[in-house]
Parts: structure tokens; sequence; C-alpha cells
């Protein structure tokens, strides 16, 4: 084991978007990563954080910018993909430490675009789909989204929605009441 059993990191990511089909030769690509530590055993979100992300096959349309705030100009001072899983992978110990994301979107845009890029995927197999958790704990019959699911727990939502580090965030809020009630898968 890691040693910190009790470290739980949260990860959201926003992706390039268009409000229709993407342009021709163009993919959705990550564009920011946000990450929140959470101490499990503490019951408390101990850090944030936000790494930018250059996009390679794609660029930041007016939609995209309208839904998370980035700009085309903002990203393109990112780092480069594989850089940014680098960095996960030793600065936020993503390959030691379990994680999660509000349903499976994050997790299967980090496969995909590290399987295109030959990038090493940054993260271990021990990923929670926190959606579900919630669903099952709440006894809902469908999945919300993020936000709806701080009305249904009664917590508000803090920053700016659709924003990588602010959603990481807010879904951290989400897992500690999971955790406070006893629903939180394995904790």
């Amino acid at each position: 084991m890691d040693g910190s059993p009790h470290l739980l990191n949260v990860v959201d990511v926003e992706a390039t978007c268009w409000e229709k089909q993407p342009p021709p030769g163009q993919v959705s690509e990550i564009i920011e990563i946000g990450l929140t530590v959470v101490d499990l055993r503490a019951g408390e979100r101990v850090a944030k954080h936000r790494i930018l992300v250059r996009p390679a096959r794609s660029e930041v349309s007016p939609f995209c910018t309208e839904l998370t705030g980035l700009t085309p100009a903002e990203v393109a001072g990112g780092l480069p993909f594989r850089e940014a899983c680098r960095t996960l992978a030793v600065r936020h110990r993503t390959a030691e430490l379990s994680w999660a994301s509000w349903g499976d979107y994050d997790r299967n845009q980090f496969t995909r675009q590290c399987r295109h890029t030959g990038t090493e995927y940054p993260f271990t197999g021990r990923h929670t789909n926190a959606k579900v958790a919630f669903t099952a704990a709440h006894g809902l019959r469908r999945r919300p989204g993020m936000a709806q699911a701080l009305e249904v727990a009664g917590l508000p939502l803090e920053g700016r929605h659709h924003r990588g580090d602010d959603d990481a965030w807010n879904i951290a809020a989400l897992v500690l009441d999971l955790v406070k009630r006893g629903a939180w898968p394995g904790g």
C-alpha cells in the first residue's frame, strides 16, 4: 500500500468542445485538469490544484470559452498533454492514490487521449465513479449532474461550474457528504 490510503484525488477535466460537431480534423482534447485532494479520515478537502493543458489537435471554440471561461490564449500557455500527465503522476501521486470523478467521462477521456498520444496513463486502476455512488446513496432513479447533486445534498456550488478546479472541489464536497453518510465505497 502507498501509506496514504486515506487520501483520495478527485479529478475533473474540461476539454475542447463545440456547440455542434467538431470542425473537420479536430477532436475533443483535455484543456484543464482540476484536482482536489481529499483526506477521507479527517473528512476535509486539503488541496486544490489546476493544470492547464495545451491542445494539439483542436482549438478552443467560442462555445467552449463561454462554457468554461477558458480562452484560446490561456490554454496556449498550458503544458503539453504528456507533461501534464507526468505532473499528475509526480507532483500529485496519481499513480499511487485512489481517485474519483463524477461519472466516467474523465476516466474515458484520459484513456482515449493517452492511447492516441502514446502517453503513459497517469492514474491507478482504483477509480470510483462518484456519480454512481451518489445516485445509489440517495436512492435516485436517474444519475444527476454535479450541480443537481449539490442541490440534492444541500451543498452550495462553489466557484464556476465547468471549471476543472472548481468542479473537482465541488465533487470532493459530494464525496465527503457520502463519507459522512457511510455511503462511500470502501470508505
